[in-house]
């Protein structure tokens, strides 16, 4: 698998099975959404679990640029790397969309 960029972060076991055990729900959720159209579900029934598995990636959005904050900005801003400030505005701008 290619590297999805160059820099990295470590996360503590705690934050890392959080973050994990959410994505795996998540994606429990889309299996059971392909199988509601793959067997024919009523529409809005579908759309609510899509709205669901919606909710989820937003929660999941929410801790990991709260992780984000408390950690990567926290330290870049005590080490002096002020850029880091354009980055986090530009990400939570995409965010946002």
């Amino acid at each position: 698998m290619a590297e999805c960029c160059e820099r990295k972060k470590h996360r503590d076991e705690k934050e890392y099975k959080d973050l994990i055990n959410r994505l795996n729900r998540i994606e429990g959720q889309v299996r059971g959404i392909k199988s509601m159209v793959e067997k024919d579900a009523y529409c809005p029934d579908i759309l609510n679990q899509v709205a669901a598995a919606n909710a989820a990636l937003n929660s999941f959005c929410k801790v990991l640029l709260s992780n984000h904050i408390k950690t990567c900005v926290k330290n870049d801003i005590i080490d002096g790397k002020d850029e880091t400030l354009d980055e986090l505005c530009s990400t939570v701008q995409k965010l946002m969309k």
